[in-house]
């Protein structure tokens, strides 16, 4: 599933890895669907590449008693600059969590297909600086779009009375951008 297509230009690994505020180049946010456009008003400070599992379990599916269904259950996955350094992580929550402990979580507003074999594309608003700490990283972050989805679709296999609770773990990519006020 390695990708080698770039989504936009990234002036330096530095930039990922350094607080964003020292950052000296600008990061150019790509076109997207309206539906994932950040607000005006926020600038591109990072992006990295997540890779790793989104989990689904078989269920009832809601209202029904005879039917079941896929349904997910959160991410676990690493978060990695254009060289393939790993400086955070993506996880149940949603939580975004770099290696400088820095932490943040947020609620999805959008959603835009991508191709039918990869999860949506996705805008999240921030709510919640986890850390406490008020530094690091994803300080200020006030938006996180999914962009370039591979894989991470429900799993195809059948998921009946058979197998109810069953749990799988389906491999998936993605580009996180993250904004922050300007």
């Amino acid at each position: 599933m390695k990708r080698t297509t770039q989504i936009l230009p990234i002036a330096t690994a530095a930039c990922l890895l350094i607080s964003l505020s020292a950052c000296s180049a600008t990061l150019i946010a790509p076109n997207t669907p309206p539906a994932i456009t950040v607000p005006s008003g926020n600038q591109l400070v990072m992006v990295a590449v997540g890779s790793g599992d989104l989990n689904y379990e078989c269920r009832v599916k809601a209202n029904s008693n005879v039917t079941y269904e896929w349904v997910f259950t959160g991410p676990n996955a690493l978060l990695s600059d254009k060289n393939g350094m790993v400086v955070g992580r993506y996880y149940g929550g949603p939580t975004w969590e770099s290696n400088d402990g820095s932490k943040i979580s947020g609620k999805q507003i959008a959603t835009a297909p991508a191709s039918p074999t990869a999860i949506p594309l996705q805008l999240v608003k921030v709510d919640t600086l986890l850390d406490g700490t008020n530094s690091g990283m994803l300080t200020g972050i006030t938006y996180i779009q999914r962009l370039n989805t591979v894989g991470g679709i429900a799993p195809t296999e059948s998921c009946s009375i058979d197998n109810l609770g069953a749990k799988v773990l389906v491999k998936y990519q993605a580009d996180y951008l993250f904004y922050k006020a300007n």
